[in-house]
């Protein structure tokens, strides 16, 4: 199914940045959201095996609304008002964007291996000026008082950094400014909390702050940062919304399109 991960990528990019003269635009996009639900229907195999009901509920609802906003953006083809359509051009943009940024570091080798060492150095790196027991076992693990730690992709943070940068390249009409502006605000900032999340839940494992090891990593990293990291990441939103009020109008632009869409399919269903 990678094949068609990159299939979609390729057709959402081509939308994107064509011209706007090219009404093929919107044939590239549809095309691009279509192929995007048949990657997440091939992934609902995987979660039904693992009986992960909660992923198959998300991969089933991402796998529609891909479909849908594929036929939505199809309309925009033949449509006389185009302006109306063209937000679901931001939006291939925003997936493409976003999309080619994890998946690349996902999918290729050298970059996989450099980001998530990278957060492991710099993980060990702010661990050591508190003066803690830390040490570098390998290129993806570190070990805090002689208890190991593996970093993952997951640990990285580049899915939320792959989202900003996809969000922020949909704002159309923005300045360049402001982009740099909202970038500088996000990605940044949330890697910046990466590494500080990394280095206190493996400090808190490592340490046993919160009882044993293991509850010491269970509370660390499944309440205490993670509801840091949910405050940051709205915060963070917030104010990207503030200085590019362009997302906004398009997010809200999508919505409106889809809700007078879905009326008029179901209009003619009936």
């Amino acid at each position: 199914m990678t094949l068609t991960l990159w299939i979609s990528l390729g057709f959402l990019v081509i939308a994107s940045f064509l011209p706007k003269s090219f009404n093929s635009r919107f044939i590239f996009g549809g095309s691009g959201w279509i192929f995007l639900a048949i990657y997440w229907s091939g992934q609902l195999g995987g979660y039904i095996g693992l009986k992960d009901y909660v992923n198959i509920i998300l991969v089933i609802a991402a796998a529609f609304a891909s479909l849908f906003i594929a036929h939505v953006t199809f309309q925009g083809k033949d449509n006389i008002d185009k302006g109306g359509y063209e937000v679901f051009i931001s939006l291939s943009r925003a997936a493409s964007i976003s999309g080619l940024i994890y998946f690349l570091f996902a999918q290729v080798e050298l970059l996989n291996t450099w980001i998530i060492s990278t957060v492991t150095g710099q993980g060990i790196w702010l661990i050591g000026k508190f003066d803690f027991p830390v040490t570098n076992v390998a290129w993806n693990q570190l070990a805090v008082n002689g208890l190991d730690v593996e970093i993952i992709l997951a640990c990285t943070a580049i899915e939320s950094i792959a989202l900003f940068s996809g969000i922020i390249s949909s704002a159309t009409g923005a300045t360049a400014l402001h982009k740099f502006q909202a970038f500088m605000i996000s990605v940044p900032v949330v890697y910046l909390l990466n590494i500080i999340r990394v280095s206190f839940t493996a400090s808190a494992y490592g340490l046993s702050w919160f009882g044993t090891p293991d509850e010491s990593f269970h509370i660390s990293e499944h309440f205490i940062t993670k509801a840091g990291s949910l405050l940051a990441l709205m915060l963070i939103s917030y104010l990207v919304l503030k200085i590019l009020p362009e997302v906004a109008d398009m997010i809200d632009g999508v919505l409106k399109m889809m809700r007078t869409e879905f009326h008029r399919l179901m209009l003619r269903l009936s």
